[in-house]
């Protein structure tokens, strides 16, 4: 009578082997429990499970991809610094020690022991013999759009010179990159413009109300930003300095300086009398304002007719635009054809009237 008894109890046992049997199954399939009680995310059955990743620790930080979003304030651009054969950059060269001299805010630009000037130095070589009426041409703004800084360079004739902002980035690179492409720089210096305080040059700008320390400090903060120029200019893009260059003595004080420190003086203003008290010259014509294909093209033929009259004219950009950019090197190589030469601003400056000794050249 018992015998259904055990029959019960051995169906039971049966039954308890066949569930522990398969739950040992499926946990085996499964894997070992998450350590430290994280949660697991099982994938579906069947499926090879993912690798897990390696503690923060010890995880490389995933390179940006174009999927993530860009810093809302990029930093501002920076020239590539000039590279050698093997694509490490290399330091910069073509600045003379003896041209230099420490300064409260950098290395400022003097005349050599010997009698060396920065015009001599740095101004680009002409050929003197080369009787063709000559027309130089100084663009602005350089060293202040990366890009448009960078076409400049690439595209503009050698001849051209090039008028550095000292309120750009990365200038001594920027200098650099046209000194080894042969191209001549000046510094632009910020004055009080017409229109002033509308007209805004800049917070280290030369300004009427200065005192005359003051405005000399400023100066040298100006002709510090970068080393290796032949000399200045007073003008910041179509700001140039109209109201600083009527103060009188404050004026002549910066072309005092200028000369001193064996550095020509380019006068922004068309029409103006040269620079009394330094080597240099004022403008003919600004050939961009405005700047338009047209009207580039108009005020390059007008350039051309001046050159042709008085032997030599001096045009000036305030910014190289692309526009700007793109028709000066198509002019450029139709000069030749027409009889006149590209020369750059240093050939065509002119001996001030304080100097009156042949043997002070600069």
């Amino acid at each position: 009578m018992r015998l259904p008894g055990w029959r019960a109890l051995g169906i039971t046992w049966a039954v308890l082997l066949v569930v522990v049997g398969g739950g040992a199954y499926w946990l085996h399939r499964l894997g070992p429990l998450p350590a430290r009680g994280e949660a697991r995310v099982l994938e579906r059955v069947g499926e090879t499970p993912r690798a897990e990743a390696p503690p923060l620790a010890t995880q490389p930080a995933e390179p940006p991809t174009a999927a993530q979003p860009a810093p809302l304030i990029p930093p501002e651009p920076q020239p590539e610094a000039p590279a050698t054969a093997s694509g490490t950059a290399r330091p910069t060269t073509g600045i003379d020690p003896a041209l230099t001299e420490p300064g409260r805010h950098g290395p400022l630009p003097r005349i050599s022991a010997d009698g060396r000037t920065p015009i001599r130095t740095y101004g680009r070589p002409f050929d003197r013999a080369d009787t063709r009426p000559r027309i130089a041409i100084i663009v602005g703004d350089f060293g202040l759009n990366a890009s448009h800084s960078d076409d400049a360079l690439r595209r503009l004739p050698v001849a051209v010179s090039l008028a550095i902002t000292p309120y750009g980035y990365g200038l001594p690179a920027w200098s650099e990159r046209a000194r080894e492409r042969g191209m001549e720089t000046l510094i632009a210096i910020p004055m009080e413009p017409a229109g002033f305080p509308m007209n805004d040059p800049g917070d280290r700008a030369l300004l009427t109300s200065l005192s005359l320390p003051e405005n000399l400090d400023r100066l040298s903060w100006t002709l510090s930003r970068t080393q290796g120029y032949a000399g200045a200019i007073g003008a910041i893009g179509n700001m140039r300095g109209e109201r600083f260059a009527q103060s009188g003595e404050a004026f002549l004080m910066v072309q005092d300086s200028l000369q001193g420190r064996g550095l020509l003086y380019i006068d922004p203003r068309p029409g103006a009398r040269n620079p009394a008290r330094a080597w240099g010259r004022a403008v003919d014509l600004v050939i961009d304002e405005p700047a338009t294909r047209g009207e580039i093209e108009r005020r390059l033929t007008v350039l051309e007719g001046i050159a042709r009259e008085r032997g030599s004219a001096l045009g000036l950009a305030g910014s190289p635009t692309p526009v700007l950019v793109e028709r000066l090197a198509a002019w450029g190589e139709t000069l030749a054809a027409k009889g006149l030469a590209l020369a750059p601003a240093s050939i065509l400056i002119r001996r001030p009237d304080g100097i009156v000794s042949e043997n002070r050249t600069p």
